[in-house]
């Protein structure tokens, strides 16, 4: 008697690849998302460190767009814009969400925008 076991030889292997894809694209999706995650959380640093720069009354010698370049990461490239209004200092910065997922252009997923307000130091007399 001949069992039918040679016709089901590739079956696993079949399914196994299959699978391997799925568990691919949704760990490029879980990193992806912690990405996004981190482009928002730089985007707020970056605020802060602006506004922070321009609050004060001698920032030796940092401006605010170059303390958001120390403080956020180099490879999100953001993008600060603000400035003094009366006795406050609000300063914007917009970084775009770079793609892990292959064929996916940097800036698939939106942007990150974070908004920052500190009051102005008021000079010692």
């Amino acid at each position: 008697m001949r069992t039918h076991r040679g016709r089901d030889r590739g079956q696993v292997a079949l399914e196994y690849i299959g699978f391997v894809a799925i568990l691919l694209l949704v760990g490029l999706a879980a990193i992806q998302l912690g990405v996004a995650a981190y482009a928002v959380n730089q985007a707020g640093t970056g605020a802060r460190a602006a506004a922070r720069a321009a609050s004060l009354d001698e920032p030796n010698g940092l401006s605010p767009e170059a303390a958001v370049q120390a403080a956020v990461s180099g490879w999100l490239h953001p993008d600060p814009k603000g400035g003094i209004a009366g006795d406050q200092a609000t300063y914007t910065v917009t970084v775009t969400i770079p793609s892990v997922i292959p064929g996916l252009p940097d800036g698939f997923f939106g942007t990150a925008t974070r908004t920052s307000t500190m009051p102005k130091l008021q000079p010692h007399d």
